[in-house]
């Protein structure tokens, strides 16, 4: 990391913190072969391996809210230079039952050696997210307005609620919520698949300043359990059971385990209210306590449907988001209300060219952050129509999402390239099958997505019509970071291209050098954004440390960067001991501490590798007891530990015996050593002789089919 072929900044630059995005005035402005530069047009022809560039048709650019690299240029240029005015007037656009002091727009710190970091917009103004997200809408005039459709897990399972429809539902929740108890600053769990009452239940904490924490409803009871340790809520919102493709998942049975090992470590939650998923599991089925649990459709109903809204300030807890750490133990990401709420419905609007008339769907379920941001708040902000699905993408076959495009007209779609690459290795026929039309824009989140299946995803799914937002962005960073702007500039498949309004990226070496022009490195933001994350809860301390130790005065993504001749970038990867399986964040540590349960486990070491599916794969290599043999069986228990302690999004693809592990004569593990055999890259192990026992690389390497 940290290789620069061009120090010097381009001539005629003229702000350091604007330089990345000077050489887009020199891009071309038409298509062709353009100063050795391969191009096609948006919407003319199919994007080859020999394009370097893909530009928006003028049609689409004309129509678009940024049409022009010179148009984002002058925006970006102020939300630099006067953030303060720039994200004061886009505040003006929300509601506020009281101003913030416009001389203190935003308060920051991110040096750690000039005292405690810390990050805070709009504070003394108090707002209500979950108003601006639904009472705004109908105010003005659009209550009648579809907010959310529901596809659900079987093909004719749907459903819809107004912007009207949507309100009283989420009042009836809140004033069951208080009637509980529940107030401002508590916590609340929320363990739901991707049913309407999951969103329903996010806003309803948010109308009374509720703290909401999702839990993906893949995760273990383990890690569950963790949570609910971590953040002792009020009490658990559930449902009886899901389907996933034709594959019952009994939620209530997780939870249940995980509320008998928190009350273990001390956390007792004495109420878990519980939705009855009639598709999955009839009620009288469900396991039940009854001086714990409520059936939702018991109680909530009974309710009003109208709620005072709980103003908070901007800087309020809005929600926890557990998100995997190289510790192994999750860290509680803290999101607050004001700048959030800006950020999320900003991002949302710029970077999908957002119009009134789109219909929005986001495959990405709301126990991430993609769901918080882009399938909660940054749509309805905006007065979107956003689709939720409950089912799986290749459920009943690989045509499921294209069939579900078609019935409701989907404009923009927004989803991972996990599935991109999964529906790509199915086939183009599963796509081809179905119109389309209706396509407008489509994205790309969770990991950098490689060029090939770039080009699939515009060639095939978007007809070569429709651009591409490859955003990059984090659970911490609230919204994106890095994105291209449809309409506004060309792509290059698989670069995210150039910063959202406000983010300033730099990438440093491993002093923490700025390194200008084309170059490799650390991929840190130096200024804080609305949307940044405030700090991990109870531990600012492992905050600090993780994020702002490694560079000072410096956000540090965590995440390698390249940026080439014209400004774009490319995120390579993680840095640290943190693997992005399918866009998830899983921590190395978390499952090496699984592995390690097993009673026949003595040592793991966990790594990443290429998957041609998930774009990492977990690569795993354990030592067993002495004595105990190898053995299939015993693979697949170790495998199966992992999925019951964390969730089966984190077993490992690959168990590789190993007699013992790469170690430094201080044990440290050498696991830049264990990636090359993983990867089968074995010309490039580098120097052994520094390991407290050398041989054991060849064992490992013996051992690599076994």
């Amino acid at each position: 990391m940290g290789t620069a072929n061009g120090e010097q900044p381009a001539a005629g630059a003229s702000s350091d913190k604007l330089r990345h995005v000077e050489s887009m005035s020199q891009l071309p402005s038409g298509a062709g072969k353009i100063s050795g530069i391969n191009a096609v047009v948006l919407g003319e022809s199919l994007a080859a391996e020999e394009n370097d560039l893909i530009f928006p048709s003028p049609e689409f650019s004309a129509n678009a809210l940024v049409s022009s690299p010179k148009q984002y240029q002058e925006m970006y240029e102020r939300s630099i230079k006067d953030p303060s005015g720039f994200w004061s007037e886009i505040a003006e656009t929300f509601y506020w039952k009281e101003k913030w002091n416009p001389s203190e727009v935003c308060s920051e710190n991110l040096d750690v050696t000039k005292g405690p970091v810390q990050i805070s917009w709009f504070k003394g103004g108090k707002t209500n997210i979950c108003y601006n997200a639904v009472d705004r809408n109908i105010e003005s005039g659009n209550g009648d307005k579809i907010a959310m459709y529901w596809e659900g897990n079987e093909p004719g399972q749907d459903a819809k609620l107004t912007y009207s429809e949507l309100l009283e539902k989420v009042c009836q929740l809140s004033n069951y919520l208080k009637s509980v108890g529940v107030g401002k600053g508590d916590a609340v769990i929320i363990y739901l698949p991707m049913l309407l009452e999951l969103p329903i239940a996010m806003l309803a904490c948010a109308r009374i300043g509720a703290v909401h924490s999702v839990v993906f409803a893949g995760f273990s009871a383990d890690s569950l359990a963790q949570r609910i340790v971590d953040c002792k809520p009020k009490l658990v919102i559930t449902c009886n059971a899901v389907k996933r493709g034709a594959k019952p998942i009994l939620l209530k049975d997780i939870v249940d385990a995980a509320l008998v090992e928190s009350e273990k470590n001390g956390v007792s939650v004495g109420l878990c209210l519980t939705y009855e998923n009639q598709s999955a599991m009839k009620r009288e089925d469900t396991k039940w306590q009854a001086e714990r649990d409520v059936w939702w459709q018991d109680v909530v109903t009974k309710f009003s449907t109208k709620c005072d809204v709980e103003w908070v300030d901007a800087e309020d807890p809005l929600f926890l988001l557990y998100t995997s750490g190289s510790t192994g133990k999750p860290k509680g990401v803290l999101h607050t209300s004001g700048g959030y709420m800006l950020y999320t419905a900003t991002t949302f609007k710029y970077a999908f060219d957002y119009k009134p008339t789109d219909i929005y769907w986001c495959t990405a379920d709301c126990g991430w952050i993609t769901g918080h941001s882009y399938v909660t708040y940054g749509p309805l902000l905006n007065g979107a129509t956003v689709l939720i699905f409950e089912g799986t993408p290749n459920y009943p076959d690989s045509g499921r999402c294209w069939d579900i495009v078609d019935k409701y007209n989907v404009s923009i779609f927004y989803t991972a390239p996990t599935l991109v690459r999964s529906l790509m290795r199915d086939g183009t026929e599963y796509v081809t099958c179905y119109s389309r039309k209706s396509l407008r824009v489509l994205g790309s989140v969770g990991e950098p997505i490689n060029p090939s299946a770039w080009r699939w995803f515009y060639n095939i799914v978007g007809d070569s019509r429709c651009p591409i937002s490859d955003t990059w962005w984090q659970t911490e960073t609230g919204g994106f970071m890095i994105t291209p702007l449809p309409g506004a500039w060309p792509q290059k498949p698989g670069s995210a291209t150039f910063p959202f309004f406000g983010v300033q990226p730099v990438i440093v070496d491993e002093k923490g050098q700025e390194i200008e022009g084309e170059c490799s490195g650390y991929l840190c933001i130096k200024k804080s954004w609305p949307g940044a994350f405030r700090t991990l809860y109870g531990d600012h301390e492992r905050y600090e440390t993780t994020y702002f130790k490694p560079f000072a005065g410096y956000y540090f993504t965590g995440d390698g960067c390249s940026r080439d001749k014209d400004g774009y970038h490319w995120l390579t990867g993680r840095v640290d001991d943190v693997i992005n399986v399918s866009g998830h964040r899983i921590g190395t540590a978390e499952v090496e501490s699984a592995l390690v349960s097993h009673p026949q486990c003595a040592e793991a070491a966990v790594v990443g590798v290429e998957h041609e599916v998930k774009g990492q794969g977990i690569y795993a290599f354990v030592t067993l007891v002495d004595g105990v043999p190898y053995s299939a069986e015993l693979r697949k228990s170790l495998i199966m530990t992992v999925r019951n302690q964390i969730g089966a999004f984190a077993a490992p693809d690959k168990i590789h015996w190993a007699p013992g592990l790469p170690k430094t004569r201080s044990g440290k593990i050498m696991r830049r050593i264990l990636r090359k055999i993983a990867a089968r890259q074995l010309d490039e192990l580098g120097d052994t002789s520094t390991l407290a026992d050398p041989g054991v690389v060849e064992q490992l390497i013996a051992l690599s089919d076994c």
